[in-house]
């Protein structure tokens, strides 16, 4: 198989060289077009020469043309693998730096993580150390206090063994009266108060404890969002502390329009502005099979049917069709999530220019969005609509970390 196959080839190339050269040589013979006799060279290339040729040789032009053509094609190509090349350098010198960038973020992030934990090691060290020598201190007062008692008492005991050991009436009698005088001080009531060391101060659940030591010092954290009644289109319905959102199939409330108000979309925004530094903050949508969140420009319009796009100010991810989440861009990106989502969090770097949707559950990766934001953003949602079917009726609510 492999000697048939080399002689193929090898009958491939001299063909190919052989067809080159003949092009080449007809090339030469016709290039000025005029109407020399090269009957000779016609022979020595083993062809009859075009006027005694049976069939006509096409004239030079043609194949001219041809083979700009085919040398257009090769330039074209070798502009587009240049192209190509370079774009390829482009990334690959560009993850270098990203990589070498995100090594030194995360190697930041567990460092303040490892400062921290050995920050609160030795405050909880330190701390138990104060019990110890405090509780250490009180019981040795105490045992000194009570050797100290103990003494007494023994000698008030032998004090009345000797007495009790008389014999003689009248010395017994006699010296039951200077008793008093010589138990004073000898009798005390032990009325120990101990305190139980706090051992359960440092046990329980103290991993628990001490990552909520450390909450407060995490950034960012969820953060506590509130709605903005506002911006909210009439049809939905917020909790009394704007933090859950629902749409209602009620009759449409009765609020005072304004150019801040959505009159179309079922949407609402938040109350909070942003326009630089790091947010989180998530979203509880379990059980519901529509919804929109996100971020929007506080001056994106609100009035009219919207197109949730980053090119009309919103940049968002949408569950539709009860299953399916994407990601609105133009056109909209599916978005690969293994199982139903009952918690998304949103990321938000304004300065980077980055906003990244997660799953709140397990912090898995769902979306990113590079963008140079204009202006001030305000997050985004919309709960969709419920039907009668009971199907979506789940409010949307602000996942609010207390600690």
């Amino acid at each position: 198989m492999g000697t048939d196959s080399g002689g193929y080839l090898g009958y491939r190339l001299y063909r190919n060289c052989w067809l080159n050269c003949y092009l080449r040589s007809i090339l030469e013979l016709t290039k000025d077009g005029c109407g020399q006799d090269n009957t000779q060279e016609w022979a020595r290339l083993g062809s009859p020469s075009p006027q005694k040729a049976s069939t006509p040789i096409p004239h030079p032009c043609v194949f001219q043309r041809e083979l700009k053509e085919q040398l257009q094609a090769l330039q074209d190509s070798e502009r587009e693998h240049t192209e190509a090349l370079q774009l390829l350098k482009r990334q690959l010198a560009e993850t270098k730096s990203s990589t070498k960038s995100l090594r030194t973020t995360i190697g930041e992030a567990f460092e303040r993580l490892h400062r921290l934990l050995r920050e609160r090691q030795k405050a909880m060290l330190e701390e138990l150390e104060a019990d110890t020598a405090r509780t250490l201190t009180d019981i040795e007062q105490k045992v000194q206090r009570y050797s100290q008692q103990l003494r007494k008492v023994q000698e008030g005991a032998q004090i009345l063994q000797e007495r009790l050991a008389e014999t003689d009436r009248h010395t017994f009698l006699a010296g039951v009266a200077s008793l008093s005088e010589r138990l004073k001080g000898k009798i005390h009531e032990t009325n120990l108060t101990y305190e139980d060391f706090p051992t359960s101060k440092y046990t329980g659940p103290l991993q628990y404890t001490i990552w909520k030591s450390l909450f407060q010092d995490i950034h960012p954290v969820p953060a506590a969002l509130t709605l903005d009644p506002g911006t909210a289109h009439q049809r939905l319905i917020l909790s009394d502390d704007c933090t859950i959102v629902a749409y209602g199939n009620l009759h449409p409330q009765p609020l005072q329009d304004s150019p801040k108000r959505f009159d179309v979309e079922v949407s609402v925004l938040g109350s909070e502005a942003f326009s630089s530094g790091v947010h989180y903050w998530e979203v509880v949508v379990a059980e519901k099979t529509q919804w929109v969140i996100g971020l929007a420009h506080e001056a994106a319009s609100r009035k009219g049917s919207i197109q949730i796009q980053p090119s009309r100010g919103f940049y968002c991810i949408v569950m539709h069709d009860g299953n399916q989440y994407s990601a609105c861009t133009e056109p909209w990106t599916r978005l690969n999530v293994r199982d139903k989502l009952d918690k998304v969090g949103v990321f938000l770097d304004y300065d980077q220019g980055l906003l990244i949707f997660y799953n709140a559950d397990d912090m898995s990766w769902l979306y990113t969005f590079r963008e140079k934001f204009p202006g001030k953003l305000c997050s985004y949602f919309s709960p969709g609509q419920s039907h009668a079917n009971g199907k979506n009726v789940q409010p949307l609510r602000i996942n609010t970390v207390r600690i």
